[in-house]
């Protein structure tokens, strides 16, 4: 599953006191370009975020602005968990 091409998109909640955040991985991006992307990223949605261990994390559920937004920059995007 590891860098097979597929950025996954999940949503989750474990750990935030309910509050969710939506997870990008797979992103095949070096540190430095991991941040770029997730700050053209967070501004598209309007909110905030972080990168952890190569994942990129955006707070609240906007998965479908971030698949469009991904799929523009040519990546193959699948949503991943519930």
């Amino acid at each position: 599953m590891a860098n097979d091409g597929v950025v996954r998109l999940m949503r989750e909640t474990k750990g935030r006191k309910g509050k969710g955040v939506t997870l990008i991985n797979g992103l095949p991006l070096d540190a430095a370009a991991l941040k770029k992307i997730a700050k053209s990223l967070k501004q598209k949605c309007g909110s905030g975020g972080s990168v952890k261990n190569g994942v990129v994390e955006i707070q609240g559920d906007h998965r479908d602005i971030l698949e469009k937004e991904l799929k523009i920059l040519g990546y193959k995007v699948k949503r991943a968990g519930a």
